[in-house]
């Protein structure tokens, strides 16, 4: 299996982006680079770079969003880390065949016009890991 080409991003779940965003600009430095809404997994994400590294802040849109419910059961905090893959259907059957469980079988569509599959925790030792493949 071909390696992963980078970390992506990490994904933090907050109950507000605007009672954070002055923490990650001016207490962490990081640089503000937008607010994008992904209206297919109710949600809107900020997104701050650190030299290479992209954090994004995930709020709930609406009260039925896999992030409501992670905030719910587990409140705010690390969410996810996501990788940068090559060919993300490739990718999904080949870790599908390797016996890992996936919450997304097929590719979908993602903030920034990437294409994104996520492995199922109970697979990655209790860390939720999201695939990116960007755009061509």
């Amino acid at each position: 299996m071909k390696p992963v080409k980078s970390l992506n991003h990490v994904g933090v779940a907050v109950r507000s982006i605007e009672q954070q965003k002055d923490f990650y600009e001016q207490q962490l430095g990081a640089q503000f680079e937008c607010i994008e809404e992904v209206p297919s997994q109710k949600v809107r994400v900020a997104f701050f770079r650190i030299n290479d590294v992209r954090l994004e802040l995930l709020e709930p849109t609406d009260p039925s969003s896999p992030i409501a419910a992670f905030l719910d059961k587990r409140g705010e905090g690390l969410h996810h880390l996501a990788y940068t893959v090559d060919d993300i259907k490739v990718r999904i059957a080949e870790l599908k065949q390797s016996g890992l469980r996936m919450i997304d079988e097929a590719p979908r569509p993602g903030a920034h016009r990437m294409q994104i599959a996520f492995i199922h925790p109970k697979s990655t030792f209790g860390v939720l890991t999201e695939l990116c493949e960007p755009p061509k």
